[in-house]
């Protein structure tokens, strides 16, 4: 049993408003171990989502939808399926009565319009609303020779979708066979080829575990997905990749899903005792919003000391770190340097002075990069919260 996903309305189309629904169904499904094959969005026209709703049921066998299930005349999904199914809207008693209830309840007669709300291909069931005026659908709608293909319409509006899916469409839907399972591990200090490479045959295709490589602002995430009959089978698969793969990438792995690398920082700090202050200059207080929302996240506010940041450039980048060391009496300082171009290169190339003084040592090192420049100031950043990663790792070992 596979599954197709259609987004309807023209603001995601054009670009107005980015789909998260699809995104969220497709956690849910895989929840049930229903592969999504496709995600589709269309918008606002007859044609067109009649078109998209007859290739789904063709190449796949569960179809969920949303939007297009309000009152207006750009909402078109319930005549969508009636032509779909080849039979008329009716009316239903009991979600015109819920409707009629919801404005009755804010103290407002109930616009005539919203009528159409209550009508369903014949055949098909409402799927009632308790926090909106959007019913959704449920079809089943016959196959020659094959099985029904199971079609649910849901509204648009994610928490009135999220409702409607786990009361009202994920009991309806079988589950699968199988169970799917995710994981994702963190990485820094290498890039995607790199990474592939000393992966070897873990990223080939058809595995089991699949193991992708994404990469976003020098992190390189893995993204481990495992098939499996049971939570235990997936779980195993997912432990038995995950051991492999930070045996061959080592100490680039920093963290496992949603961490950060300022989150893994602040831990080493806490296990140790340790406290950290920083001065920036070029990457203008992004260290010091890292450390904050760490702090935040992580409850432990008493490890960074202050931020120091300097609009203008700084002059001697360790006599500096040594004095706000004083300052502070924090154990390590991190010194984020000025930003230069060396422009003896084939093309500009930004330098950035990043300096790790702790314990009587200091590390320095000088970023050169001469990539993407929207990223980076991220880029430095996220060397300087390495640079201290690997201090700590060193220093507990």
């Amino acid at each position: 049993m596979q599954a197709e996903i259609i987004a309807i309305g023209t603001e995601l189309t054009s670009g107005e408003k980015l789909d998260t629904n699809s995104q969220w169904l497709s956690l849910q499904l895989a929840d049930l171990g229903i592969p999504v094959l496709f995600h589709t969005t269309v918008a606002d026209s007859m044609a067109a989502n009649l078109q998209a709703l007859q290739l789904a049921v063709e190449r796949t066998d569960v179809v969920l939808i949303t939007g297009g299930l309000g009152p207006t005349l750009d909402d078109l999904t319930r005549d969508v399926l009636a032509q779909l199914a080849g039979v008329d809207l009716e009316l239903d008693a009991a979600s015109l009565s819920q409707l009629e209830d919801f404005f009755r309840g804010r103290g407002r007669t109930m616009p005539e319009r919203n009528r159409i709300q209550a009508m369903f291909p014949q055949g098909s069931l409402p799927l009632l609303n308790p926090i909106g005026t959007a019913p959704g659908v449920w079809m089943e709608l016959p196959r020659a020779g094959r099985n029904p293909c199971l079609i649910a319409a849901m509204p648009g509006v994610p928490s009135e979708m999220y409702r409607m899916f786990f009361e009202q469409v994920r009991p309806r839907l079988p589950g699968g066979q199988r169970i799917i399972r995710r994981a994702r591990i963190n990485c820094f200090g290498i890039g995607e080829s790199q990474t592939e490479e000393l992966l070897g045959e873990l990223t080939a295709r058809g595995r089991d575990p699949e193991v992708g490589i994404t990469a976003h602002e020098a992190t390189i995430t893995l993204r481990i997905v495992a098939n499996g009959a049971t939570e235990e089978e997936c779980q195993q698969k997912i432990a038995a990749v995950s051991r492999e793969a930070r045996e061959r990438l080592g100490d680039n792995v920093y963290g496992v899903e949603d961490e950060k690398l300022e989150d893994v920082v602040l831990k080493l700090l806490h296990e140790r005792g340790e406290t950290i202050t920083t001065i920036e200059v070029a990457t203008g207080g992004q260290m010091a919003g890292r450390f904050y929302s760490a702090s935040e996240r992580l409850q432990q506010r008493d490890i960074v000391k202050g931020s120091l940041v300097l609009t203008t450039g700084l002059d001697g980048l360790a006599q500096a770190a040594q004095l706000r060391q004083q300052e502070t009496g924090a154990d390590y300082v991190l010194a984020i340097g000025p930003e230069s171009t060396d422009l003896t290169q084939d093309r500009p190339t930004t330098v950035i002075d990043i300096l790790l003084l702790g314990h009587g040592q200091t590390k320095q090192h000088s970023l050169t990069w001469n990539g993407n420049p929207a990223i980076r100031i991220t880029r430095a950043a996220k060397t300087a919260l390495d640079m201290v990663r690997h201090r700590l790792l060193d220093a507990s070992r």
